[in-house]
């Protein structure tokens, strides 16, 4: 093992509060221990191979040889921890060891099921349940799953009297035949729990019992290496102030078990070299511990020598790539970085004197003013209002021909006012009036019920997926029912009504705030007080939606500025933080989660400024990488640490733009004027049978995945085979027609074909084979068949 891997063996770091070490070279698990009942236990987390425990006074308190500590008697004792030769204390006080605590049916029995997955979708959790017997859904409902264990099957599955002859205990125990087969040993920790459970009458959940508000997981994040194991710990923290560790009855899974695995007790096994995340789940509530495996051994400066930084992006990612051993790829070619800024900033290919231009210029710095100049242009308004088209989904199918134009030049405005993304979403938020006039006010009849505007809300403009939440409780985040119908209760008291009670126009609808409504929760048949996620109850006596819009673009927001930067991060630079982009769960972490919170602190620093964002992104040095694949990133085959530029296919509207610009004509969209590009159309329903094939979203879904690049035998046949593309390469007034009209030279002419497809020069090799070729045939049938294999290239169909 060299001495690199060594250190990178016995590094961790961890979220949790700092920990005060005996000796500082052991880091150990936690600092103190506080014991204030008959029933609790602790375990002690090391980073150390083979650790062994003692207890000063073990009539104070016991620890185990796998380090668990149970407390004794009321007092206080010392436990030591020694592993290579190193020393960690550890003080511990106990009391109230010999008083009498009943069990908890919310607290101990279904963290205890959920456990042994008796609760699980496959299992009792199903929506029929399984064998007669049905529980909710990892034990979201506790009085729900009390009734089914105690008061159903006429009383055999808890016998009070006798605890042991309980169905509870029996059949997962496999004492009796049980189609689920052994859930849990009898004598084991989980059968005490449920029979202690039983021996104390079975006492049924309150409405006061403590809930989990959040995990802590030890440690949080660990540098290991190839076979090294590690022992997770899970602390839970009541909504009574109690922190308990739950390791025993946590759930754990491994996001990906090629480079670790993590047993049903917590242990993680180093597999191989990458990195992944174990997700941890407990009473409702979930989190994520970080393992790191480098890919290589680069020594102390494994990032090359070429390699400076731009800004605080190229240093968040830089320290990754150190702990991963990866090394970035070249920087990008000057033809390659200008059409990419137009691509990713504008949707529009850069016009061949602009490359020419850009190519001859000598000035240092003029990377950063081309990219200023880039989203200084006017189809900066076309390209990205395109885009929150898509996430807002304006569509005339749903908000009729005038609402969407009304909504689609609303936004275009707010575009070319440069309006901050805060104040852009607080006006969609509290929009209402005529949905002919008020373009933020067909928001809200796209959806048609407070449920259906939350959802919209939150996967939007948070990057939460609430759907799962409106039946039970999420089964890999911590949203419940509660907080999916607090979320639509900001909107029970909106309405619409048409224009024969409001309006100036025919047809048209108009938003309104009522003075009544409610939602009711269809669980616990109570109404439902309007809350934001993770927020207190907040009303308003005129708008609800205030509180909502106030909470929702407020600067302590994180949800809200991680959001919005992952998504336009995932725009330019092929590939989210957080994949899908959509999905900003707690069990679905960021590959880097230093950099997704320093560019959503420098989103808020600056106002929330869209082209501030673009700009900080496209002047890293990380965004103007090459996309070649180097040895030294080669491992990280999804690019996910962003080592080297990720190469992505152009959208359905850049391909048909990119198409016309270079064949030297213009499609005519039906119903719109001469001239119209793809990139301003305001919807989808104008037809294109070219930009449906190559993925182009028809908004009618809240996912961006509904927009997709993925290839198909349809789009091979269009534009290798199909008339479309040929047509426009022979016509009349196109390009190849107009340079054959004005006799350019044959060199030039190949030149133009180039800069006006892959926004670059022939390599010489390049031209000598054109003009080899151009023997064989009449020059004009050169320059089509040329263009037409330029059109079909992949450097022409990829943005790289």
């Amino acid at each position: 093992m060299t001495a690199y891997l060594r250190l990178l063996a016995g590094l961790a770091m961890s979220a949790m509060p700092s920990l005060a070490l005996a000796d500082s070279a052991l880091d150990v698990y936690p600092s103190r221990i506080e014991f204030t009942g008959p029933h609790d236990q602790q375990r002690v987390g090391v980073l150390g191979e083979n650790p062994r425990f003692h207890s000063a006074q073990p009539k104070i308190a016991q620890v185990d040889t796998a380090g668990v500590v149970r407390p004794i008697a009321d007092g206080s004792t010392i436990i030591t921890v020694e592993t290579g030769g190193k020393t960690a204390t550890i003080p511990v006080s106990v009391k109230g060891a010999a008083g009498d605590r009943p069990a908890s049916f919310a607290r101990e029995v279904l963290p205890v099921l959920t456990k042994a997955g008796c609760n699980q979708g496959a299992c009792h959790g199903a929506s029929l349940g399984r064998g007669g017997f049905r529980l909710s859904l990892l034990g979201f409902d506790p009085t729900f799953d009390y009734s089914q264990i105690v008061q159903s099957a006429e009383g055999r599955r808890v016998v009070v009297s006798d605890p042991e002859r309980s169905i509870l205990l029996l059949k997962p125990s496999l004492t009796m035949e049980h189609g689920g087969g052994e859930r849990f040993k009898v004598n084991s920790p989980a059968y005490a729990a449920l029979k202690r459970w039983l021996e104390d009458g079975a006492p049924e959940p309150a409405a006061s019992d403590p809930t989990v508000t959040s995990l802590e997981v030890w440690p949080a994040k660990r540098l290991m290496i190839p076979g090294q194991t590690q022992q997770l710990l899970v602390t839970a923290i009541w909504s009574d102030g109690k922190r308990e560790d739950v390791t025993a009855t946590a759930r754990f899974d491994s996001l990906n078990d090629a480079v670790a695995l993590v047993t049903l007790a917590g242990v993680v096994t180093a597999k191989d070299k990458g990195e992944t995340h174990l997700m941890v789940r407990f009473c409702g509530q979930a989190s994520v511990a970080r393992v790191t495996l480098p890919y290589r051994d680069r020594g102390d400066n494994p990032l090359g020598p070429r390699w400076s930084v731009n800004n605080f992006i190229d240093e968040k990612l830089s320290a990754k790539w150190r702990d991963l051993g990866l090394t970035p790829s070249q920087p990008c070619s000057d033809e390659d970085f200008f059409r990419r800024i137009h691509l990713d900033g504008i949707g529009t290919v850069p016009a061949p004197e602009a490359v020419r231009k850009f190519l001859a210029d000598n000035d240092p710095h003029k990377r950063e003013k081309a990219i200023d100049a880039v989203l200084a242009r006017p189809e900066f308004v076309d390209f990205w209002a395109y885009k929150w088209g898509d996430l807002l989904r304006i569509n005339r199918d749903a908000i009729e021909e005038k609402g969407m134009w009304s909504f689609h030049n609303w936004v275009r405005a707010a575009l070319r006012d440069g309006k901050p993304v805060d104040e852009f979403v607080r006006d969609i938020v509290l929009a209402e009036g005529s949905t002919f006039t008020e373009g933020p006010a067909n928001f809200y009849r796209i959806g048609r019920n407070p449920e259906e505007w939350a959802e919209t809300v939150s996967q939007v403009f948070l990057g939460v997926r609430m759907q799962c939440a409106k039946c039970h409780h999420h089964p890999f985040e911590k949203w419940s029912q509660d907080d999916y119908y607090g979320m639509a209760a900001f909107f029970a008291r909106l309405g619409t009504k048409n224009s024969q009670e409001f309006g100036l126009f025919g047809r048209e609808s108009v938003v309104y705030v009522r003075p009544t409504g409610e939602t009711t929760h269809p669980r616990k048949r109570m109404v439902v007080k309007p809350h934001p996620l993770d927020g207190p109850e907040s009303d308003d006596p005129l708008d609800r939606r205030q509180k909502l819009a106030e909470w929702l673009t407020s600067k302590q927001n994180a949800l809200f500025a991680r959001n919005i930067v992952n998504r336009f991060w995932g725009y330019l630079m092929g590939r989210g933080l957080v994949e899908p982009l959509d999905d900003m769960r707690a069990t679905n972490p960021p590959s880097n989660p230093e950099l997704l919170n320093a560019l959503a602190a420098n989103f808020v620093a600056h106002k929330f400024d869209l082209k501030h964002l673009l700009r900080t992104i496209m002047q890293s040095r990380a965004y103007q990488l090459s996309s070649r694949i180097e040895d030294g990133n080669k491992d990280d085959a999804l690019n996910v640490h962003f080592a080297r530029y990720t190469v992505k296919r152009l959208t359905a509207e850049q391909i048909a733009d990119a198409i016309d610009f270079a064949t030297g004509t213009q499609e005519k969209y039906a119903g719109l004027p001469q001239g119209m590009r793809a990139i301003q159309l305001p919807d989808p329903r104008v037809r294109s049978y070219l930009m449906d094939v190559f993925g182009r979203p028809s908004r009618q879904i809240v996912c961006e995945c509904e927009r997709t690049t993925r290839p198909n035998i349809a789009q091979a046949l269009h534009t290798l085979n199909g008339d479309f593309l040929n047509k426009k390469i022979a016509d009349a007034k196109g390009r190849v027609a107009k340079m054959m009209a004005d006799k350019k030279p044959l060199s030039a002419m190949i030149e133009e074909m180039y800069l006006v497809t892959l926004s670059r020069l022939p390599k010489a090799d390049e031209m000598a084979k054109v003009q080899d070729y151009s023997g064989t045939a009449a020059q004009e049938e050169v320059m089509q068949d040329l263009l037409w294999a330029l059109l079909n290239s992949r450097e022409f169909l990829f943005n790289h």
